[in-house]
């Protein structure tokens, strides 16, 4: 009988001792930032959402309680008010910017090496200056 030639391994996987074939990239950070902030808008986002209309529907005390955990005495965000607000807003924005981004690469445009590298850092761009335009005229307006 004859042995059987050894298979290669994928080229994808492994192309030396455990060194991974790709490179990172600012496309795959992207990607997984999208992922990321699209499930924690439905998972943080529906929380707060639940929570605030359960405290609104259980009276004053109640929804001075959910205030308190974000809210100073004045009515000013506390750091906690403030990491979740920012937080939730950069995450909606990211995953705009990053869904346009998918939309434009589903038209076919924007394969190109730098073309895809330069709109996959320009949702990170956009998102972080849009979520500091909105806060600055949120925290302006009074």
């Amino acid at each position: 009988m004859a042995s059987k030639p050894a298979r290669p391994r994928s080229p994808h996987l492994f192309s030396g001792p455990l060194q991974l074939h790709y490179r990172w990239s600012p496309a795959m950070t992207a990607s997984i930032f999208h992922r990321v902030t699209g499930d924690g808008m439905a998972t943080v986002g529906t929380l707060l959402l639940v929570w605030w209309l359960a405290a609104i529907a259980a009276g004053p005390q109640a929804y001075g309680v959910f205030l308190d955990v974000f809210t100073t005495a004045s009515g000013a965000l506390n750091p906690l008010g403030w990491i979740v607000g920012v937080g939730l807003t950069w995450s909606l924005f990211q995953h705009m910017m990053s869904g346009i981004r998918h939309l434009i690469l589903d038209t076919g445009a924007a394969f190109e090496l730098k073309v895809n590298r330069a709109l996959a850092v320009l949702t990170f761009v956009m998102s972080v200056l849009l979520t500091a335009g909105f806060w600055f005229l949120l925290v302006g307006i009074k």
